[in-house]
């Protein structure tokens, strides 16, 4: 069954890659109308949480940002796509970067690094880093359960040279490398909630009290990574610009959770 889903999608996922930005975001446009207007996926999860975090705005402006997350959603999804065929030079004029320089005063240590981001504004272009660093690239990512399309997520996120790592293999992994003499800098995706029962360490998050991965915290500490934050900017429609801003380059020196705080 999961072969016949995957060859039955494919040929259209290739078609929407090939697809001019115009058209992409036609492409876009209607997906938002099937997803919020007929399907009405999720409106009530996320109209209940976004009152949550706002509690004084009004149901019309509750209703207008529920509006912009989902066109959001639908715009990285079909650019997710576009992935698979845009060339570098588009790539790199479309998803640029601020102040690589953070990132190269950190490999002039010879200091391997964390970065962090959330699942927002144009995260799946964030790939064509590799050809910005000298430091080998990774980016740690949850496996499909589709495997034929999780082989083609690693095919487009890996086109620039970069290297995935399942959440399951992360410490393993690092741990691994650790013991090259070669940089590395991880990718870790840092807005998603632990599973409860792993759960070690709980804050505020926009209002509520959430559990909070530790994860980068603590691999940082055990083998001295850096850590950075990577902000992205949604220019313009099918434009970004990030913003790199350095959280330690000695994260031994804090206690427990204080930079995950």
């Amino acid at each position: 069954m999961q072969l016949l889903f995957f060859i039955v999608f494919y040929p259209l996922i290739w078609v929407v890659s090939k697809l001019s930005f115009r058209l992409l975001y036609i492409v876009s446009d209607l997906v938002f109308y099937f997803i919020y207007y007929v399907l009405r996926y999720r409106r009530k999860t996320i109209y209940n949480n976004l009152k949550m975090v706002f509690p004084d705005k009004t149901n019309e402006e509750i209703n207008e940002i529920s509006k912009i997350s989902v066109r959001n959603f639908t715009d990285t999804f079909v650019e997710s796509f576009k992935s698979l065929s845009i060339s570098e030079d588009e790539m790199k004029s479309r998803f640029r970067f601020k102040n690589i320089e953070v990132i190269h005063e950190i490999e002039n240590k010879n200091q391997s690094v964390i970065v962090l981001c959330g699942h927002f504004s144009g995260f799946e272009w964030v790939f064509i880093v590799d050809r910005y660093i000298k430091s080998n690239f990774y980016a740690v990512y949850k496996r499909l359960r589709n495997k034929y399309f999780d082989r083609l997520v690693k095919k487009i996120r890996s086109r620039w040279n970069g290297n995935l790592i399942h959440t399951k293999e992360t410490r393993k992994t690092i741990a691994e490398n650790s013991k090259t003499n070669t940089l590395k800098l991880y990718g870790f995706t840092s807005d998603q909630t632990p599973k409860l029962q792993k759960a070690v360490y709980w804050n505020y998050f926009m209002n509520i009290w959430v559990p909070i991965h530790t994860g980068a915290e603590s691999i940082a500490k055990e083998h001295n990574l850096a850590l950075v934050f990577m902000k992205i900017n949604k220019i313009k429609r099918g434009y970004y610009e990030t913003t790199f801003e350095e959280i330690t380059t000695t994260p031994r020196d804090y206690k427990d959770y204080e930079l995950t705080r």
